[in-house]
């Protein structure tokens, strides 16, 4: 196919044509090799540069992605990065030091970490406190809700996994005036052991978590304030650890505004994703896991008790995909001025 480099405005109109020169920085961890294996095969992209996560790492290949990409992973080097945009699968602390001298040096950024997701000063100096302010032109990356402020970002903060499945189940809700007031949300989640991140730990040894399921950070998790930044109201927010390599299962409970009937819900449902890509309404026929690995998905299912003005909402995603890689190249498309699906379907 006959590619050449053109303005963002011509890439509107003609975005089949259009390369974009990306770098991925921490691209040995899980979510960096998911960001590799599917930028390889984007139509409008051509990967310039894959490092590890630290200057002193020892260059190396990634065998799994052979013949997908056979580039070499080199030492992170934020100042060499030859690029449009760059794609950061760091460590919080990392990217909150790297993302501002790669914004001055005007590229764009789609950071995985938590970084810049909390916009309280309070919030974010709690759970992540190497971000110390937030550099203008950041949005928040929930594709289906915020493309408007994505098409103009310098600095994407992409959601967290467990955000994604959650807040993606229960928006339409919220917006539509669905939800009761001050009643409370429950959010009962389930992850794959890649959620984890790639460096071993006691919780994540297979011989501990095999044949095992585990809550873990009742009331503590980081992911809360996000969940609650978003919605507007306090949430109850308990993950698990499932012995899966891949994928989130999110059982959200939620009161209705009495009276609310299940046509309302599924029509607030139907409106909020009319023109979502990549969200599968599934109705009263509740989703897996296993329908959306290894894809961009998330597929949605509820039942409603309507004489009780209660609903069971049911979201599944892939953590590495939608949670994570996927869902980052969503908003560097949109970003760009590219077809959504590119180099996702």
């Amino acid at each position: 196919m006959d590619t050449e480099v053109i303005s963002e405005t011509e890439g509107d109109q003609r975005g089949h044509n259009r390369l974009i020169r990306v770098a991925v920085a921490g691209a040995t961890g899980f979510a960096g090799q998911e960001l590799i294996r599917l930028l390889a095969r984007h139509p409008n992209v051509t990967i310039t540069a894959a490092t590890a996560s630290q200057a002193t790492s020892t260059p190396r290949r990634l065998p799994s992605l052979a013949k997908i990409w056979d580039g070499t992973v080199v030492p992170l080097n934020a100042a060499a990065f030859a690029a449009d945009a760059v794609f950061l699968a760091l460590p919080e602390s990392a990217s909150a030091e790297i993302a501002p001298a790669l914004l001055a040096s005007g590229l764009r950024v789609i950071d995985l970490s938590g970084a810049f997701r909390l916009r309280n000063d309070a919030a974010r100096e709690k759970w992540y406190p190497a971000t110390k302010s937030l550099p203008a032109g950041v949005a928040y990356g929930l594709t289906e809700f915020e493309s408007d402020a994505i098409r103009g970002a310098k600095l994407l903060s992409n959601p967290g996994c467990y955000p994604t499945a959650s807040l993606l189940g229960l928006l339409p809700l919220e917006r539509a005036g669905l939800l009761q007031p001050g009643a409370d949300i429950v959010i009962d989640a389930k992850s794959g052991i890649s959620g984890a991140g790639k460096a071993a730990t006691d919780r994540t040894h297979f011989s501990e978590n095999h044949g095992s399921v585990a809550a873990y950070n009742p009331f503590g998790h980081r992911h809360t304030p996000e969940m609650e930044q978003a919605l507007g109201r306090g949430v109850t927010f308990v993950p698990h650890l499932v012995p899966l390599d891949r994928g989130i299962l999110a059982s959200l409970y939620a009161r209705l505004v009495p009276g609310t009937t299940a046509a309302a819900v599924t029509a607030a449902y139907e409106r909020a994703y009319a023109a979502a890509p990549f969200v599968r309404l599934t109705g009263d026929a509740l989703p897996e896991i296993k329908h959306v690995a290894h894809t961009n998905f998330c597929d949605i299912g509820w039942k409603v008790d309507e004489a009780g003005a209660r609903i069971f909402v049911v979201s599944v995603i892939d953590n590495l995909v939608k949670g994570a890689a996927g869902q980052a190249i969503q908003n560097f498309n949109v970003m760009f001025g590219l077809d959504q699906k590119a180099g996702l379907l």
